[in-house]
């Protein structure tokens, strides 16, 4: 347990006191376990109660009647994006009991506390039962039909007033893939890009920062690929809470293959207990410790020179970056011993392959996609991408914040990284059948219909912000960049607490004319501010109640079968999605493609329309016939290798068809598992870097040279395939006639310009792989990104640091626009000489391995709330002594913004670092010491509350991509 309990009793009488105080109703501790189907052998137990006890979280004991027939079904955890397997038990149309899938060569029969757990979110007695409105600050019961009629005619009068970029719809990373699409799609056709998932607040800037160095967002390798490495690297993340499964891959490594394992991290970590060598940074210095690393690899020549002549651009301008990080400066401004780096340095570059694993630590930062470009710069130098136990091994955090993500739930781009410009829309027209002029039409201008829209991070300044038809001479900059501020928000499956600056979000929130939250649980939106009307809560269904894909972390697609029909009153997002689509009047037109039956959407069917216009990553050979005939013959799978077996239904396969998976699903591709392989074919899951960004820059190329994948017919760099390109190869009059009639009807008089991406047969990659290429394309990856504010990834202090004479020698950004809003930097950052004086200790947040995101669900689950119960704020033992502050006793946790404070327990531990404070992020139901509890609808309040962490984090955004800062800001501790 994170909270030590010197007295167990105590403990227990705390929960069955906090199980008193629901609102539905309290039961003591031995009625609730009865209830449960607990025997008395199962009371012993939970005396030891741990993750490895399915059985009981599956409560099956005691309601499974032998005498019936039982039925196995297939679903993936909810809780990260590892993907583990469920397997459910259902009789009589119950879900009765679950298994950890031993088939899966990605669990292999093992869950975490989280995925133990999950059954009970379908039987969870605190989910929303029904539609409800909040009138005069009270809860009232409505219908379904009254619901989306109200919603509607609500959102159908703020787009008359305010235009269509006045609603704000923001989604989730819990949808499935299907359902991730249908909902980028409805903001296309609603006429807004302010689309957005909590990929904005985890993984945006890693996107931003492999993308814009070899091609494209994503992990290049896979869990199970990690047991190759012979040195692993954890930096900013801590995979032994945040994603548990996936360290049976990490240890694997480490034990049998004697693999170093090292972590670097400023807390030491549960991870950090398992490694081999453990760096202790100061929080916000990531740069300064990879430029360090790098210097000695170049002062000793321990780089790869034949991979970085080949395959890379810009090395040179790093190394002019990197001399400057000599021990002694890396030391200065890290903390981190020279000895210990060069050691670091020398492991990880020498014995190969080596991999590099991040998470949130890495990304929730100032500088989050400057972090990740000097990441895949170390990777680069050291000859560590696009091979068997290398590469960037990104751990994303939700269910599907990968695939929602793929999907275009990102105020940036379509679905499948488009864009936004008029052949992205153009090509989104053709796939949906639509006219390009009816989507321009449904915009507010041509401009804003290519303007990224507002990002999750910011939705409540858009909403205080004046809009330019709004705003005066006073409000100077300050407005947002559109007609209207946000009169109206959308949330569908994204909690209210994971933002920063709370205190400012409930100003937007009381501010918003239409607050529509639609989730299995009423989430921190519904309850945190002092809104009295215009509030609605749809209970959607968790994804075991629907069918549909999701994408793990290493690109891999499941499909997720329905384990029991969606309970109470609770809808899946499908369905509910199309009838709010025909209350606003374009159902005909935006499922003209998809398959509806008396109101009920097919999800097979949204897959195979994604099928059709998902070329430019690769998600269109996996069909759901694949996909099911993949779950189906798990177990056929190598562990290792994710092959499928030969003389089995799926030989040749990699498992869950990682994308890219090129070509129609007839092509059978078999998926990539590891991106950017030259070892293979192209048409063997084998690939190059991609061709993004030109052929060439002040006179150099910027294509591969003498670097070719395995069985191409060029052998050397090349641009990506268009339909000039084959025919300067002569290669034009191998596309079909079919093919040739599609490019025709669709491309006309500009057919030389139908490029792989965009062409809707898939010839042009179809030809390009039978003949060995890639085609995106064969191009060196990029050292310097010049289209970034940093070229050269280069160390910034943060906006609030502990070291503000840093300060003038590695500033942060200036004050600029972006986002359609102002971005603050150096005007905020010129207060942490004063702040730092009162607000002395350095605070971070992360996750714990009990609950996830933002809490709403876990702490909501009897079997997870008994594990955690208090939300609390480790700090060192030396810190604590000179505060007075008792281990478990109550501090006030102080924030340098908006006179923010939490009420929360004290955790005094030497984890952290003197100056150094922790604290995890996914409580809610308490604001500044106040109890909201009676704020939820009855019955729906979660059984474990807490101070939000976001309550007091600050200011303090990525200039790429508006990532919130969340791993490094200042506060101050007093007891309570």
């Amino acid at each position: 347990m994170l909270i030590k309990r010197s007295d167990g009793r105590a403990a227990r009488q705390r929960l069955v006191s906090a199980y008193q105080g629901l609102s539905g109703g309290g039961m003591d501790r031995r009625s609730f376990l009865r209830q449960a189907g607990l025997g008395g052998a199962g009371l012993a137990a939970l005396g030891g109660f741990g993750a490895g006890r399915a059985q009981a979280s599956g409560a099956a004991t005691g309601m499974l009647d032998h005498t019936k027939p039982v039925r196995l079904v297939k679903n993936i955890c909810t809780h990260c994006s590892v993907g583990c397997t469920v397997t459910a038990e259902v009789q009589n149309g119950v879900w009765v009991g679950q298994e950890p899938s031993w088939a899966s060569p990605i669990n292999r029969g093992t869950h975490c506390a989280k995925g133990a757990a999950v059954r009970e979110l379908v039987h969870g007695d605190r989910r929303l039962k029904y539609p409800m409105k909040l009138v005069g600050g009270e809860w009232r019961r409505i219908g379904w039909d009254q619901a989306i009629e109200e919603i509607g005619a609500k959102l159908l009068e703020v787009r008359q007033k305010a235009g269509p970029d006045s609603v704000f719809w923001l989604g989730s990373a819990k949808f499935t893939n299907e359902a991730a699409y249908l909902y980028r799609k409805l903001g296309a056709f609603w006429g807004t890009n302010s689309v957005d998932h909590q990929a904005r607040i985890c993984h945006s800037t890693t996107v931003a920062g492999v993308a814009n160095t070899w091609g494209y967002g994503a992990q290049t390798n896979s869990y199970n690929d990690i047991r190759n490495a012979r040195t692993m690297i954890i930096m900013g993340g801590n995979p032994a809470e945040a994603h548990p499964v996936s360290l049976q891959h990490v240890l694997s490594g480490k034990e049998v293959n004697r693999a170093n394992l090292i972590v670097i991290d400023p807390r030491f970590t549960r991870t950090a207990a398992h490694a081999t060598e453990y760096v202790r940074l100061r929080p916000g210095t990531d740069i300064p410790v990879i430029w360090g690393m790098l210097w000695h690899i170049f002062q000793n020549g321990w780089e790869d020179r034949e991979f970085i002549r080949q395959r890379v651009y810009g090395m040179d301008e790093i190394r002019k970056e990197v001399a400057k990080w000599t021990p002694e400066e890396v030391q200065r401004v890290t903390g981190v011993p020279g000895e210990q780096l060069k050691r670091v340095a020398q492991m990880f570059a020498t014995q190969k392959p080596s991999t590099l694993i991040w998470c949130m630590g890495a990304t929730q930062k100032t500088v989050g996609t400057a972090n990740v470009r000097a990441y895949s710069v170390l990777l680069l130098a050291t000859g560590n991408v696009g091979a068997s136990g290398t590469g960037a091994n990104i751990f994303r955090g939700h269910t599907n914040v990968q695939g929602a993500t793929d999907l275009g739930l990102d105020v940036t781009t379509l679905p499948g990284y488009y864009g936004l410009d008029e052949n992205a829309w153009r090509h989104w027209a053709r796939v949906w059948g639509v006219d390009y002029e009816y989507l321009l039409g449904r915009f507010g201008s041509k401009a804003l219909m290519e303007m990224p829209g507002i990002p999750t991070t910011r939705w409540f300044d858009a909403t205080l912000m004046p809009g330019e038809r709004e705003k005066t001479a006073a409000d100077g900059e300050a407005y947002v960049a559109q007609p209207h501020s946000l009169k109206a928000m959308m949330v569908f499956g994204h909690g209210g607490n994971t933002v920063t600056r709370i205190p400012e979000s409930l100003k937007g929130l009381e501010k918003l004319e239409l607050l529509v939250v639609a989730d299995p649980h009423p989430t921190t939106f519904s309850q945190i501010s002092n809104r009295r009307d215009g509030t609605y809560l749809l209970p959607i269904c968790t994804s075991f109640e629907m069918d549909g894909s999701r994408t793990a972390s290493n690109r891999s697609l499941q499909w997720g079968a329905k384990v029991v029909e969606p309970i109470f009153e609770s809808r899946n997002d499908y369905d509910v999605i199309y009838a709010l689509t025909q209350r606003l009047g374009f159902a005909d037109r935006m499922f003209s493609g998809i398959e509806v039956k008396d109101g009920r959407v097919a999800p097979e069917s949204i897959l195979r329309e994604m099928n059709r216009g998902l070329w430019s990553v690769g998600y269109t050979g996996q069909s759901p016939e694949r996909l099911k005939l993949h779950m189906e013959h798990q177990d056929k799978f190598d562990l290792v290798t994710l092959r499928g077996r030969e003389g089995t239904p799926v030989a040749h396969d990699y498992y869950g068809l990682p994308w890219p998976c090129w070509g129609t699903p007839e092509m059978k591709h078999p998926g990539s598992h590891i991106l950017y392989n030259t070892n293979l074919h192209v048409k063997d899951g084998g690939g190059t870097f991609r061709a993004r960004f030109g052929v060439e820059r002040n006179g150099q190329t910027l294509l591969a040279e003498g670097s070719w994948s395995k069985g191409s017919e060029i052998e050397d760099g090349y641009p990506e395939f268009t339909v000039a390109v084959l025919k300067r190869l002569g290669w034009f009059d191998e596309l079909t006639a079919d093919e040739k009639a599609s490019l025709d009807r669709h491309f006309g008089a500009n057919i030389d310009r139908a490029a792989w991406s965009t062409d809707l047969s898939g010839g042009i990659i179809r030809v390009a792989m039978e003949h060995g290429c890639s085609p995106f394309g064969n191009a060196k990856a990029r050292a310097v990104a010049w289209n970034l504010p940093d070229p050269v990834p280069v160390h910034r202090e943060p906006i609030y640091t502990v070291r503000p004479d840093l300060v003038a020698q590695y500033p942060t950004l200036p004050d600029r626009r972006g986002f359609r809003m102002p971005h603050l930097g150096q005007s905020v950052q010129a207060r942490s000489a004063t702040v730092v004086r009162d607000f002395p200790i350095v605070l971070t947040s992360g996750r714990l391995v009990e609950y996830e995101g933002g809490g709403e669900e876990t702490r909501s689950n009897k079997w997870l709330a008994e594990l955690q119960q208090d939300m609390f704020v480790e700090i060192n033992t030396t810190d604590a002594a000179e505060r007075g502050v008792r281990d478990g006793g109550w501090v006030w946790v102080s924030g340098p913004e908006n006179g923010s404070r939490v009420r929360v327990k004290a955790l005094v531990t030497d984890r952290v670092a003197k100056g150094v404070a922790f604290m995890p992020f996914h409580f809610g139901g308490f604001f500044q010491g106040e109890d909201r509890r009676k704020f939820y609808p009855p019955g729906t309040d979660p059984i474990v509350l807490g101070e939000s962490v976001n309550t007091v984090t600050t200011y303090g955004y990525d200039p790429v991509t508006f990532m919130q800062e969340t791993k490094v800001t200042l506060c101050q501790i007093r007891s309570a």
